[in-house]
C-alpha cells in the first residue's frame, strides 16, 4: 500500500503533518478529514529503486529563487495578456532552461487539465512552490486576481534574492580571508619555520625569546598534527550534527541573534522580511492568522518562528497585533508602533510595506557597517600573525649580522 506525506491543519487551527498508508490520494483526504484536518498538502512517499538510478535529478536545496522569480514574471504577464492558464503553463514548461522544474511545471499543468486548482496543483511540488507562494495563488484564484497576485509575487522573491545577495557577498570576503589565514599559518607552521629552525641549530649564541616560542609552537604543531586536525574535524561534524536536530538548531539560532554585529543584521533581515512578506499576503486578502503562520514557518530563524506563533496564538485570543509584537522583544519599537498605527486606520498591509521598504535599506547599511568592520579586523589578524612569525624567524639573523659585523671592527 503506497505512503503519502501530508500536511495540514487540526480543527483548533495548529499545523499538523505526518505520514499515511492508503489506497489513493482520494482516501487519504477521506481518513484526514474524518479527523478533522485539512490537507494542504499531499505527497506520495515512493520507494527509490535501482531503475530510479538513470532518471536521477540532482536538486540541492529546491529550485533556485532566480528560476523562480522569472517564472512568476513571465507567467503574470502571459495571463495578463490574456492567453490561458494551462497553454501558459505548457510554455514554460517547454521552455524552462532548468530541466528539473520544467518537468515541475508540466507535471502542475497535467493535474489543472484533470480539474485540479491552480494551487493544489502547486501544492504537490513543495520543493518548489514553498506556503507563502501556494497561499497567494490560492487568493489569487479566489478573487479572480491571479496575474496581480503573481506580479507581488515575483516582486516579492526579487526583494529577497536582493537581501540575501548582499548578506552572502558580505560573508563571501571574510570567509575567503578566514581560509587564506588558516592555510598561511599552517604553512608556516609545518614547513618555513622548521627550515628556519635547521639553519639556527648551527648557531653558538641563544635564540631570542619569541623566536624560541614560535619555534616552540611550530614542535607542538607538528607533533600534535592529527589530533589538531581531528579536533576541527570533530567540531565540524558537532556543529553539523546540532544543527539538523531540532533542540541544537535552536540554540544555534538563539546564538546568532546575540551575536555581535552579525545578531543586528539578522534581527533588520527579519523585520524586513517578515514586514514585506506579511504586506503582501495581507494586500492578497489571505486572513492575518493564516498569514502570520505563514511568515512564521518562512522566518529562516526558529526563535523567531517561536516567537511570531505565540503572537498568532494571542490575536486568535482577540488581542491586537502591537502588544504580542513588543513582548517578542526582537522587533523595534518604531517597528510596533508604526504597525499599531496601521491596524487602528486599517492600512496595515499599507505600513507593512512603508515599513519593509524603509528596512531593506537598513539591511544594505548595516551589510555594509558589518563589513567595514569585519575586513579591517581580518588584514590587521592576517597581516600581524604573519609579519610577528616572520619577524620572529629573522631576528636571530639580525643580530648574526650585527655580530659580525662587531668582529670586523
Amino acid at each position: 500500500m503506497p505512503k503519502y506525506a501530508w500536511e495540514g491543519k487540526s480543527r483548533d487551527g495548529k499545523y499538523v503533518k505526518g505520514v499515511v498508508s492508503a489506497d489513493g490520494e482520494q482516501a487519504v483526504f477521506s481518513q484526514l478529514n474524518a479527523k478533522g484536518i485539512a490537507v494542504s498538502r499531499l505527497k506520495e512517499k515512493k520507494p527509490f529503486t535501482l531503475k530510479d538510478l538513470s532518471n536521477l535529478e540532482i536538486n540541492i536545496g529546491g529550485i533556485p529563487p532566480r528560476d523562480l522569480m522569472i517564472f512568476t514574471r513571465q507567467f503574470a504577464t502571459m495571463l495578463d495578456s490574456g492567453l490561458p492558464l494551462v497553454q501558459a503553463l505548457d510554455i514554460l514548461g517547454t521552455t524552462s532552461e532548468n530541466k528539473y522544474f520544467g518537468k515541475i511545471l508540466m507535471d502542475v499543468k497535467e493535474r489543472v487539465e484533470q480539474g485540479s486548482t491552480f494551487s493544489e496543483s502547486l501544492a504537490r511540488h513543495p520543493e518548489a512552490f514553498d506556503d507563502l507562494f501556494v497561499n497567494l495563488v490560492r487568493a489569487g484564484e479566489v478573487g479572480g486576481i491571479l496575474d496581480t497576485i503573481m506580479n507581488r509575487m515575483a516582486t516579492q522573491i526579487e526583494k529577497s534574492m536582493k537581501i540575501n545577495r548582499r548578506i552572502k557577498s558580505a560573508m563571501t570576503y571574510p570567509s575567503i580571508v578566514i581560509v587564506v589565514c588558516i592555510v598561511a599559518i599552517g604553512g608556516l607552521l609545518w614547513k618555513v619555520i622548521p627550515t628556519f629552525e635547521d639553519m639556527f641549530a648551527s648557531m653558538d649564541s641563544g635564540l631570542p625569546a619569541l623566536t624560541q616560542q614560535i619555534i616552540n609552537m611550530s614542535r607542538w604543531a607538528i607533533a600534535h598534527g592529527p589530533i589538531i586536525f581531528g579536533v576541527i574535524f570533530g567540531l565540524i561534524v558537532f556543529t553539523i550534527v546540532t544543527y539538523r536536530v531540532p533542540r541544537g538548531k535552536y540554540i544555534w539560532h538563539k546564538a546568532f541573534l546575540k551575536f555581535p554585529v552579525i545578531g543586528d543584521v539578522i534581527k533588520k533581515t527579519t523585520v524586513a522580511r517578515f514586514t514585506r512578506t506579511m504586506g503582501t499576503l495581507l494586500s492578497s486578502g489571505v486572513p492575518i492568522l493564516d498569514a502570520l503562520e505563514i511568515v512564521a514557518r518562512s522566518a529562516g530563524n526558529m526563535v523567531i518562528e517561536e516567537a511570531l506563533m505565540e503572537v498568532r496564538a494571542k490575536i486568535s485570543e482577540g488581542r491586537n497585533i502591537v502588544e504580542p509584537l513588543a513582548q517578542t522583544r526582537i522587533f523595534p519599537h518604531m517597528v510596533v508602533q508604526m504597525i499599531g498605527v496601521g491596524e487602528q486606520t486599517g492600512a496595515l498591509d499599507t505600513m507593512l510595506n512603508k515599513i519593509a521598504d524603509f528596512y531593506e535599506d537598513e539591511v544594505d547599511v548595516a551589510v555594509e557597517n558589518m563589513t567595514s568592520m569585519i575586513e579591517p579586523l581580518l588584514m590587521v589578524f592576517l597581516g600581524g600573525s604573519i609579519g610577528v612569525v616572520m619577524i620572529a624567524m629573522y631576528m636571530p639573523v639580525f643580530s648574526m649580522a650585527g655580530n659580525i659585523q662587531k668582529q670586523g671592527h
